[in-house]
Parts: structure tokens; C-alpha cells; sequence
């Protein structure tokens, strides 16, 4: 009988899981020799036999070493152990779960080597620094790879010609125990109803927030979590009267568990380490017939979500719970119906087969074959030697990044397609992010646009999921705070600065300035009855219309053309005058730019701008401001989710593939490939970049010439650290987001718990507090010393008080934000626009075009380069068409 040798990260007597259900049941064709990692032993070295089941040995070597796993120290010892039992005359085969013990190959002789991979454990917390070296050769050198479920056979499938993908299984008889709901276990007397539980491991994949947040939610709801910790301090777990820990108890026990219980609970993080993970406790919930309410992991929801209640928030997840309790198995009829469906069309029994047919095609493969005598020889060889690149996907549209302007382009394109992101989650910088019930943006985002495209499209992405509300949008400058814009409500400024203001305008209108860095105004007065593009004010910061198709102001007298050799500080004296540009539009767009305003231009602004509305100024001085002025007067937002909920809109209506977690490492326009990190391929016919220009100029490398790069290294831009803070008060403000020209680290801040009363919880408020900075100006302060900083200014300007408690404080980064518009930058991005057009690649949105765009903008950008890459594609299957007639 042939011998399975299989190294394994998990020990048998671990929580019963994949290996165990797979191997003993091969272990009815095969003798299992199972090898655990080795403990430690300080005086010597030797092997702790065991024999849990018939066929198989479990094998625990001890060693003197303290390393953990199969760690490079480990190796001698554990090499010399293994000549003990491998009897290089037995037939064997190899069987990783861990490509971490692959070195050990040497000692062996197999047949076949075989990878199940059940778990991407380079994702997992502290995984070792060779993992994915090792990976990368066992991927070469193995006969056959299994995978758990489709999110990690897509992973896998590009990288080996042999991956077969088997997702968990179900002991249909084993857990049906549980349908008797008087069976429960002992442990459960002490334990009043309703009972919503977990078994499983729990580590770093588990939300322990969720858990809390659950247990706070409905005190007299008891949480029963059956499994053993790990990696995790037990001092993180949350303590609350209705949350019970039981440890890890015997597989024969779960069904008793099940059957008491009301609700199953899948309550796993979205982080790294659950991005592949395809839980086995599904199907056995499933088989109890019981609720089961989950978080939205992409196997579960791809593979059970027509019987899984999905919630992606805690306050979903816990509305989900409540509807589950309030279900009858009457109600439940149909989704019962569908449970047993699925459960009956699975069982180890069947994977066990399928895995053992497929061993023997493998190997009648290999016999006679003498790539089995050489291929072990030298495996660390093997593991140092560069990976042979993996099969490239043809495509005919690729599009880099998934924020607004990707996922638009994606949207508007067909089947072919394919959208990469090397994030978790599609959004870009439009993406959201949750922290103990407070949803926190990548800096403020709001909904508004001119275009009725762009309103039908929020329609489609959010249907009722929309907040309209009335901008409540402020300046803080000489301790008060007034209304924007800046111009139009001076009302409650000193008597001075309101004099200084109202004159400059004036004079910036009719007469020459005091000041010395304005100018006269040349030209005459222009009329408004062309096509004019106008600027209400100058915070270029996404919530103001200033990208050249913005539409006019009401009021404007009149409009004056603006000089293309004028630089931005010229032109804010030369339009608003000395005293609006002294008390605010200088030193806001100095802090929000970072760099002299004498070294940008004003493209951005438009070819026209309305003149100051004098009437407008002097009523905004005489008395307050009653309602919002300017184009975004009123605003949308999201109700539920942040804006994460428009950009994770898209994903259903997107026809081609998505990609994420899929990092560019390397582009070749040349031969029309893209190379991931990770190693996977895809060939071309036309790229859509939305990624920085500078950040694709680097993918390309050498194939870029030294114009090229030396035309992106000239690009500018400004950075963005984003402090979130949290705040134990509700309604700390009506404001939804204040300007700060004068004496805070921030600029600006947007009161986010004003955008939608879905982003606190109950009782806190939540705030984002924007900061610029670049080269030029770096950050003064990070991390906690920034948060601290952050807390003190908005305590010194009002936004809180020193007596309110801090629920929560993160940092966001945005490495680019807003693009410079300098003297060099139009020549900059037109001669490398130019030069990628030559070799199919377009480009289009905010950091590919370097253009201000807002994210309506940046919607019709991806519709607009996806019309082009149609109308492209469409031509040359003509031309083709044509010539094969």
C-alpha cells in the first residue's frame, strides 16, 4: 500500500477540520503518515508516535529548538528524524499543507507531490518571511494542487496547469444529530436562551468588535463561542456577561452545541487573512438547519449567499440576528428546502474520491517519466531559483484601478474586460472604512453634479440607499465661524477685515489694488452669454465645482478672461482683491497646496471666472447668510455604508472580471503584458490606466525612454493624512464641513457624522480631520503624536471639549490627492499621454489625466475612455473581418 507523507501546519488533534476529514478517509486506499511542526524539546531530538485512527500515524518531532514551525533551524534536526521512518524503497507520495516544510522533500523519493492548499497562509498574522519563496517551488514541482473554495482556486489556477478546486464538505450524519434540538450539550445549562453561537478557531479572522457590538446590542442575547484562541491575546477578547467562552471541545461534541443554539454566526473580519478562507462550519450549519447570519466573506457569499443571511456592517449584522430569532422554520420553509439541497450535493466521502482519482491519473502520468528521479535532488536550489512565469491571460480591455473612474469604465464595458486593484475592496480614494461603529471616508466625498447621466447613474448604484440634504459648508477664521464661500458671508468678521474685503473687491473691480503683488486689471468686462466656465470660490478641495465644466454662478456681473501666463497668487489678487485674498483665499490655498501659489496656473479655474458680485458681498457683510450659495447647495450622500456603498454599487452591474488584492509589479507596452506581484499574467489588446501617471511610468520601467520619465518626475502633487477621530456625543455640530485658513494643522474637516446618520453608532460622532502635506511641507507630526495634535485644535476652535470622551482615533493616508497644477504640468502629461496612446494604453480620471477632477468627474471620465476603447476594438474586428473575407 502506498504512503501518503503529509507535512502539516495544523496538529491532528486541533480543532477537526480539512486534513483530518480528507486524510482519513484516503486513508482507506493509503498508510497516512501525518508530521506535525516540531515542539520544543530542550535536551534532544525524537519522534511522539500516535495512531488516532486505522491507516494513520501521527507523527510529533521534538527538537531542542525554540523556532516555531518548519523554520530554516529546524531543519537539521528534523532531517535526521525523518530518516528514521522514510523507507525510500515504500512508494510514497508527498502532501503539503504548509510549503513551509518543502526542504524536507530531499529526504524523499515520491511519486507524486501534492499541495492542498486550504488557507492562503502568507496572509495569515506573522507568517514566515520564505513563504511565498517556498510556494512559488512547490507550485513548480507538484503534480496535482487542490484548493478550498473559488476565491483560492482563482488565485491559484493561473500559477500551476494541474489545480483542482474542492470546497469544504459536510459529515451529513455526523451533524443531522443536531436537528434533535432536546440533544443539546450540558454545557448550555447554565447558559438561558437565546443562544447565538460560533465554533471554530478563534484568532485574527474573527471581528471581536462585531462580537462585542452584538453582545452590547441585546444584553439579554447569549453568545456561545466554542474553539480554542490563537494569536491573538486573550486580554482582546471582549467581556460582557452574555458572552461565553468554552474552549475547544471534541468533534463529536459540535452537533450537542448546535442544537442548542437559535442563530449560527459566522462572524469573520474582512481583512487579509479571510480574503480566501472558505469556512467548513457552513455546510455543517447548514445541515442543522438552523439561521446563519455571516459577514460578507467572498466564498460564503459567492457559494451560500441565497441561504446565508449577508450583513457587511455591524449594525446590519445585528439586524440580520434579530430577524433570524424573529423567524419561524415555517417562514424559513424555502430556505431549508434550499439548505438540505446543498448540503446533499456534497460530502468528504465524495472529495476523497475525486482526490484519489485524480492521484491516480497523476500518477500513471508520471510512470516511466524521469522527471520523478530529479526534480528533488536540490530543493533549496529549487526554492531560491526564480519561478518560470506563469500562462498569460488574453484580454481585450485591462483597466488598472478601481476607484470611481475604473469601476465607471468597467461598468460601460463588456465581458472581456478586466479590473485590477491592489486593494481589498474596490473604491480607490473613495473608499470607506468602519472603526468601532463610526464609518470614516477617505476624506470628505458628497454627491452632486450638473449632468443628468451622472444622477441617473446614482439612481442605478444606490437606489433608495440616498441622503439629500441642504449644504451646511463653514469657514473658522478670526474665532467664528462663517458661512461658504468666504465671499458671500463676511457677516460676523471684525468691522476691519470686513472693510478690507469689501474695498479689495472693489478695486480689484474698478480701480488699481493697494497692494503690491496685484496687478492692474487689463481687458474690458466680457459677457455671459457664452459658453463660459466659472469658479464660485478657491478651495480646490472636491466639494466646490471648479473643474472647467462647472457652469456659471448667480449674480456674476460679468466675467474676466483669465491670463494663461498668470500664476494662481496673481490671479486670487487680481480677481477677489487684496482683502478676500489676505484673510482667506491666500492662506487656505497655501495650506491646502503646500507649494508657492506663484508656481501654479490657473487651467484649473477655467478659461472665464465670474467677477466678485458686489451686491452679494455687501449683503453678506450687512447681515447673515439664510441659505447655502454655489452649485452643491445641495448634496447627496449615501444613507448606509459610506461612500464605499456608491463605489461597491458598481460591482453587480460590472460584466468583466475584477481582481483584487492584484498589485501591478510590471508593465510591458511592448508586448501589451501586465505582470501582478503575485505572478499571474494578463496580455492586452488595450490598457486603461486610472493609477497615478508617475506610479505607471514606474510599472513600465525601462521600456519608458528618459523623456518619458523625466516628463513624470516632473508631475506634482500633494499628499493627504486623513486623522479620524470618534467622539462619545451625538450631534457635536450641524456643520458639515469647515475651512481653516488660520491656526490649525488641518485645513479643512468634515463633520462625517453629518453626511449620513448612519456613520455613528449610537451616541458618538465622527470627524475627519485633513491634513496637507508634500515634499515641500512634510507632516510636523504622525501617528499618535498627529492624532493628539489633531484633538487639541479641535478642542482650541470648538468642535469639542476637553470632558468628551475619545471612542476612537485612525489614521488614513492618501499619497496623492490633489495634482499641482504648475507651469510644467500640461506639457508634462500631454507628452507622455502621447506616447502611451502610441502603444493602446489610455488614459482617464483625476491622478491618469493630472486633472482636478471631482468623483462625478471622474464617472463620466471611465464612460468616456470606455466609449473610446469600444469604438477601437470595434474598428479592428472590421479590419480584421474585412481581411479574412
Amino acid at each position: 500500500m502506498t504512503t501518503i507523507i503529509v507535512f502539516s501546519h495544523l496538529r491532528w488533534d486541533f480543532v477537526y477540520q480539512r486534513p483530518q476529514h480528507l486524510l482519513s478517509r484516503l486513508a482507506e486506499n493509503y498508510k497516512i503518515v501525518f508530521i506535525e511542526e516540531p515542539t520544543l524539546h530542550k535536551h534532544d531530538s525524537f519522534l511522539e508516535y500516535s495512531q488516532p485512527a486505522p491507516n494513520i500515524t501521527v507523527i510529533k518531532p521534538h527538537t531542542p529548538v525554540a523556532a516555531s514551525g518548519f523554520h530554516d533551524e529546524q531543519l537539521p534536526h528534523l532531517i535526521k528524524l525523518m530518516q528514521q521512518f522514510v523507507v525510500l524503497e515504500e512508494e510514497h507520495i508527498a502532501w503539503f499543507y504548509t510549503p513551509m516544510a518543502l526542504p524536507l522533500l530531499q529526504e524523499l523519493q515520491p511519486s507524486l507531490v501534492i499541495y492542498d492548499c486550504m488557507d492562503e497562509l502568507a496572509a495569515f498574522k506573522n507568517p514566515p518571511k520564505q513563504m511565498l519563496q517556498r510556494e512559488n517551488a512547490l507550485l513548480r514541482i507538484a503534480d496535482l494542487v487542490f484548493t478550498g473554495g473559488p476565491s483560492l482556486y482563482r488565485a491559484k489556477r493561473a500559477r500551476h496547469p494541474n489545480v483542482h478546486c474542492f470546497p469544504s464538505s459536510v459529515d451529513i450524519v455526523h451533524f443531522e444529530q443536531a436537528r434533535d434540538r432536546s440533544s443539546h450539550h450540558p454545557a448550555h445549562e447554565d447558559i438561558p436562551g437565546p443562544r447565538l453561537g460560533y465554533y471554530g478557531v478563534i484568532d485574527e479572522r474573527i471581528d471581536l468588535e462585531l462580537i462585542d457590538r452584538l453582545a452590547e446590542a441585546h444584553p439579554q442575547w447569549q453568545i456561545v463561542l466554542v474553539g480554542p484562541v490563537a494569536k491573538i491575546s486573550r486580554s482582546a477578547l471582549p467581556r460582557r456577561h452574555n458572552i461565553h467562552y468554552l474552549g475547544q471541545q471534541p468533534y463529536k461534541a459540535l452537533p450537542h452545541f448546535l442544537a442548542g443554539w437559535n442563530v449560527c454566526l459566522l462572524p469573520f473580519a474582512l481583512n487579509e487573512s479571510t480574503r480566501f478562507i472558505s469556512p467548513t462550519k457552513t455546510l455543517e450549519y447548514m445541515a442543522v438547519e438552523l439561521p446563519i447570519v455571516s459577514t460578507p466573506v467572498a466564498d460564503v457569499v459567492e457559494l451560500y449567499g441565497e441561504v446565508v443571511s449577508i450583513a457587511d456592517t455591524p449594525q446590519a449584522f445585528i439586524r440580520a440576528c434579530e430577524n433570524a430569532l424573529l423567524t419561524t422554520p415555517e417562514d424559513n420553509t424555502q430556505t431549508i428546502m434550499r439548505m438540505r439541497e446543498m448540503v446533499s450535493a456534497t460530502s468528504w466521502n465524495t472529495t476523497a474520491e475525486k482526490m484519489h482519482e485524480l492521484m491516480q491519473v497523476a500518477a500513471l502520468q508520471n510512470e516511466g517519466s524521469t522527471r520523478g528521479t530529479h526534480r528533488f535532488m536540490e530543493p533549496e536550489s529549487l526554492i531560491h531559483r526564480n519561478p518560470e512565469p506563469t500562462p498569460a491571460e488574453n484580454r481585450k480591455a485591462v483597466i488598472i484601478g478601481a476607484g470611481p473612474t475604473g469601476l465607471s469604465a468597467a461598468y460601460h464595458l463588456d465581458e472581456e474586460t478586466l479590473l485590477l486593484d491592489k486593494n481589498s475592496i474596490v473604491g480607490g480614494w473613495c473608499r470607506s472604512i468602519e472603526d468601532k461603529g463610526f464609518t470614516f471616508d477617505h476624506a470628505g466625498h458628497i454627491m452632486f453634479s450638473n449632468d443628468p447621466y451622472v444622477h441617473q447613474l446614482y439612481k442605478i448604484l444606490l437606489g433608495n440607499n440616498v441622503h439629500w440634504q441642504d449644504r451646511e459648508a463653514w469657514i473658522y477664521s478670526k474665532g467664528i465661524h462663517t458661512r461658504y464661500p468666504f465671499q458671500g458671508a463676511l457677516y460676523g468678521l471684525p468691522a476691519d477685515v470686513i472693510s478690507e474685503c469689501i474695498v479689495g473687491a472693489m478695486e480689484a473691480r474698478y480701480g488699481t489694488l493697494k497692494t503690491p503683488q496685484a496687478k492692474l486689471m487689463e481687458g474690458t468686462c466680457q459677457g455671459t452669454d457664452g459658453a463660459a466656465a466659472v469658479v464660485s470660490d478657491c478651495c480646490a478641495d472636491g466639494t466646490g465645482n471648479i473643474a472647467p465644466d462647472s457652469g456659471k454662478v448667480r449674480g456674476a456681473e460679468g466675467v474676466v478672461e483669465r491670463s494663461k501666463a498668470e500664476n494662481f497668487e496673481d490671479f486670487i489678487y487680481r480677481v477677489w482683491g487684496a482683502g478676500i485674498a489676505k484673510h482667506f483665499a491666500i492662506p487656505y490655498n497655501r495650506k491646502l497646496w503646500t507649494v508657492p501659489l506663484t508656481e501654479m496656473e490657473t487651467s484649473w479655474l477655467g478659461g472665464r471666472v465670474p467677477l466678485p458680485d458686489l451686491e452679494e458681498i455687501i449683503e453678506g457683510a450687512l447681515q447673515p447668510v439664510a441659505k447655502p450659495m454655489g452649485p452643491n447647495a445641495r448634496f447627496g450622500y449615501p444613507l448606509r455604508g459610506g461612500f464605499q456603498a456608491m463605489m461597491s454599487g458598481f460591482v453587480p452591474h460590472i460584466k468583466g472580471a475584477i481582481e483584487l488584492n492584484a498589485d501591478v509589479a510590471r508593465i510591458s507596452p511592448d508586448q501589451h503584458l501586465i505582470t501582478l506581484a503575485d505572478g499571474r499574467r494578463y496580455r492586452y489588446q488595450y490598457l486603461l490606466s486610472t493609477i497615478p501617471l508617475p506610479e505607471l511610468i514606474r510599472s513600465i520601467g525601462d521600456e519608458a525612454p528618459p523623456p518619458i520619465k523625466k516628463a513624470a518626475a516632473a508631475l506634482r502633487h500633494v499628499s493627504v493624512r486623513c486623522v479620524n477621530l470618534g467622539i462619545g456625543r451625538e450631534n457635536i455640530s450641524d456643520k458639515h464641513w469647515i475651512y481653516y485658513p488660520e491656526d490649525t494643522l488641518f485645513h479643512r474637516v468634515f463633520l462625517q457624522g453629518n453626511a449620513s446618520p448612519a456613520c455613528n453608532p449610537p451616541g458618538g460622532f465622527g470627524l475627519t480631520c485633513e491634513i496637507s502635506y508634500s515634499p515641500i511641507k512634510p507632516l510636523p507630526l504622525d501617528g499618535q503624536e498627529l492624532i493628539d495634535r489633531c484633538v487639541e485644535d479641535c478642542i482650541k476652535v470648538g468642535l469639542f471639549t476637553r470632558d468628551d470622551k475619545l471612542i476612537t482615533a485612525n489614521l488614513v493616508d492618501m499619497p496623492y490627492a490633489y495634482v499641482v497644477y504648475d507651469h510644467a504640468r500640461k506639457q508634462s502629461v500631454e507628452t507622455i499621454r502621447q506616447w502611451l496612446s502610441e502603444r493602446d494604453i489610455i488614459l482617464a480620471g483625476r491622478y491618469s489625466e493630472w486633472e482636478y477632477y471631482n468623483s462625478d468627474h471622474a464617472f463620466l471620465a471611465g464612460k468616456k475612455a470606455a466609449e473610446v476603447i469600444s469604438q477601437l476594438i470595434d474598428s479592428e474586428e472590421r479590419v480584421a473581418d474585412k481581411t479574412a473575407v
